[in-house]
């Protein structure tokens, strides 16, 4: 890749979580569970639930407008929203979102690809720049999971949180900090049983007074789950890699979809990683499925954790089954609250190998 070649570059991140948290000894005394069985299993020790008030456009709208705000932007030309949880089948709730922010005419859509989803979203947004159809975009990733769980399930009901995190897209060039490398996406559709709410959809509609109200709630197998999610992830970040023309020592951060604590070490563990290069948020959101990449962009960012010039692996699996894997060169950020350490190193500029040359 040209260093000029146009390319979307990262220029603004936020996250948001609703301020009502469930710790595992609360679920414990609702559920058959305690919070050593939940930490041992997950990592996770409490998650945010949205309240009956909000929904996912609230937490979308709380996202975008942090996100924004660290740009030091008022407005784009696109909104794309990841989410498994909208809040109506139809319509989709990114125009909503748009138009709540004060965006008028501009092109906003949903993708759903569950936990994969901002990945899928973040490269649909930069493909829109590199094609030249915006210059500015707005990528969220958001959801009220916890809508769709069974209350009497303690294993989904211990996993996932809900929440909400998105950045902004420019148009930019390859050289510059924040620039946007290779993307790859994967999806496997003969495993969709194992990630499902069964009922619901076109397939199985809502029948009035029908006796299958528990297929209406999320459903997860657990091991095969752990199993193709560690495969996947391994597998598609070695391709990103491949792509950009990088060795796995040149990695300074591993950001994974926040699905549990064992996974996360597991990835980075075959990879080849330090496990202190992995940003793990899931002991204090849990799994925030479409929210989680960006929500973990947002807390590791004003935790200061990333420099600008870091490159930043991405990588996520999620139901469909889908999965992918991007790289991101860390820009340098100003509108982010710090305790005054600076956010900015001296770095050399590295272009994205196409993997061609």
């Amino acid at each position: 890749m040209n260093e000029s070649e146009r390319a979307a570059v990262l220029c603004g991140v936020g996250g948001w979580t609703p301020p009502a948290i469930v710790t595992n000894d609360e679920l414990a005394a609702e559920l058959d569970t305690s919070d050593e069985w939940i930490v041992s299993r997950t990592g996770i020790r409490q998650r945010h639930v949205a309240s009956h008030d909000l929904a996912t456009s609230d937490l979308a709208l709380e996202a975008g407008e942090r996100a924004l705000k660290s740009a030091g932007l008022a407005d784009v030309d696109a909104v794309i929203l990841a989410t498994t949880t909208p809040d109506q089948v139809c319509p989709a709730t990114a125009p909503q979102v748009a138009s709540r922010l004060g965006l008028r005419n501009v092109a906003a859509f949903d993708v759903a690809a569950v936990c994969t989803g901002f990945l899928y979203a973040l490269a649909a947004g930069t493909g829109m720049i590199t094609a030249h159809m915006a210059d500015r975009v707005l990528v969220i990733g958001a959801e009220v999971f916890t809508r769709l769980l069974n209350p009497s399930d303690k294993t989904t009901r211990a996993i996932f949180g809900d929440g909400a995190g998105a950045v902004v897209l420019r148009a930019g060039t390859a050289a510059e900090h924040g620039s946007i490398g290779p993307i790859t996406l994967g999806s496997d559709g003969t495993g969709s049983d194992l990630i499902t709410v069964p009922a619901g959809g076109s397939r199985r509609p809502p029948v009035p007074g029908a006796a299958d109200e528990a297929d209406r709630y999320f459903r997860m197998n657990g091991q095969p789950v752990y199993r193709r999610a560690v495969e996947a992830m391994t597998a598609s970040s070695r391709r990103v890699l491949q792509m950009a023309g990088l060795p796995v020592s040149s990695v300074d951060w591993l950001v994974c979809h926040q699905a549990n604590q064992r996974i996360l070490v597991a990835v980075a563990q075959r990879l080849g990683l330090p496990e202190e290069r992995c940003i793990s948020q899931v002991s204090l959101v849990g799994n925030t499925a479409a929210a989680s990449i960006p929500l973990a962009l947002a807390w590791a960012a004003e935790d200061l954790r990333f420099t600008a010039g870091d490159r930043i692996l991405l990588s996520a699996f999620g139901g469909g089954l889908t999965w992918g894997s991007a790289m991101l060169r860390w820009p340098e950020l100003h509108g982010l609250e710090s305790d005054g350490k600076t956010m900015a190193r001296e770095s050399e500029t590295t272009e994205w190998s196409t993997g061609n040359e």
